[in-house]
């Protein structure tokens, strides 16, 4: 394992330049130095800044090196290459979101089992049998099988690895548990009952169906009250601003006139009414910085809930199934739902977020019996009323 040497060079022409130098095994075997330019004075202040900067250049050399000499290489040392290259915070390739969602799972679940393991010795069998013993959500075991898989693929890429075993590996994401999703009395209870700051947050996310981390990225700015329309242009996670997950994401929202009303109230009433405040501007930043959505739905949304009698588990995501299922039991076509949601395609809004209710499926099994019974549609109503009142 080398770190290389660092040193600074004169130019005739401009200003100095940093260069990174080491030494690697030639074509006769024979060791070799090597150098590199990194960049300008102008661009690294000292050392210590080139360093950091040559961090994934470092693990290519010596992985090269482990490979040259025929030395098997780790899961943990295939990870931190992918980490370097990656999710390190320079790479604009992936939101910050996904970045601490991928360190998450190699952190916590598979560098511990197979951190050690050299990759050549890792069998599909044996990841499968691993991931059917998580007691973990089928989803979530599947996004740990995905991580693995990119990371593997990442070692393809750089010609550590000639196989990916994960490919082999069946883990099914499919749901155990319905998602939870309010029906209107109960949207309308905990409305009531919200201050409102929350009240306003809720009946936005509820009618709009944004999502958690678009709703507290809004700024003033976004919201044209003259088209009654609403910019999704960023969104932020742990308090990181970045852009909205897909380029359908970004596509301009409608606003009600109820809720640009109850908008043009929380403006009002709010300290941060500038065009470049956030809408949910936090006092404790001086505004300079949104409320933790987490934070506010842990201690005052969800106590809310309890308290007016709703016992199903919520979350801001809860809020967007509302919106999509309302959605559908107003007879809005699939395409509208969709477009309104900002899904890439309408599969994912047919699968995931819209629920049939009680009144749609009552509604659809009698026409089904209207129609092996032979018998028209009123008259059907008729039977069922008549049925009812003898009850």
């Amino acid at each position: 394992m080398q770190n290389g040497s660092i040193t600074r060079s004169e130019r005739h022409r401009g200003p100095d330049v940093w260069e990174y130098r080491w030494r690697e095994p030639g074509a006769d075997g024979r060791r070799k130095h090597r150098r590199i330019v990194i960049g300008t004075t102008n661009q690294f202040v000292d050392k210590a800044a080139v360093f950091r900067a040559t961090s994934a250049l470092r693990r290519d050399i010596n992985l090269a090196s482990v490979r040259c000499k025929g030395k098997p290489v780790t899961l943990c040392q295939l990870a931190g290459h992918y980490y370097q290259r990656e999710l390190a915070s320079s790479n604009r390739w992936k939101t910050h979101s996904t970045k601490m969602g991928y360190r998450g799972y190699l952190r916590k679940w598979i560098i511990p089992r197979w951190g050690g393991y050299t990759l050549f010795s890792i069998r599909a069998g044996e990841i499968e049998l691993w991931l059917r013993s998580l007691p973990l959500a089928r989803s979530t075991c599947a996004k740990i099988r995905n991580v693995m898989s990119v990371v593997f693929n990442h070692g393809l890429r750089h010609e550590l690895l000639d196989r990916n075993p994960v490919q082999w590996v069946r883990q099914s994401a499919k749901r155990k548990k319905i998602p939870a999703v309010l029906e209107v009395e109960e949207v309308r209870s905990l409305l009531g009952a919200l201050d409102l700051r929350e009240r306003t947050m809720v009946l936005l996310d509820v009618v709009t169906g944004l999502r958690a981390s678009e709703l507290f990225g809004l700024k003033w700015i976004d919201v044209n009250f003259n088209s009654n329309e609403i910019s999704v242009t960023r969104s932020i996670v742990n308090q990181v601003i970045g852009s909205c997950k897909t380029e359908a994401s970004q596509k301009p929202v409608p606003l009600d006139p109820l809720l640009a009303k109850t908008l043009r109230t929380w403006r009002a009433h709010t300290r941060y009414k500038t065009a470049t405040d956030w809408v949910i501007a936090s006092p404790y930043s001086q505004g300079r910085k949104p409320y933790w959505c987490q934070s506010l739905m842990r201690n005052r949304i969800s106590v809310v809930a309890r308290h007016v009698g709703i016992t199903k588990k919520i979350g801001w995501h809860t809020f967007r199934h509302t919106c999509a299922t309302l959605l559908r039991a107003s007879g809005a076509d699939i395409k509208v739902v969709q477009e309104l949601l900002r899904h890439a395609s309408c599969r994912v809004t047919l699968d995931t977020y819209t629920q049939a209710v009680t009144e749609q499926k009552r509604a659809a099994q009698n026409k089904i019996a209207a129609l092996v019974r032979g018998l028209k549609p009123q008259t059907q109503r008729m039977h069922l009323a008549h049925r009812h009142s003898r009850s």
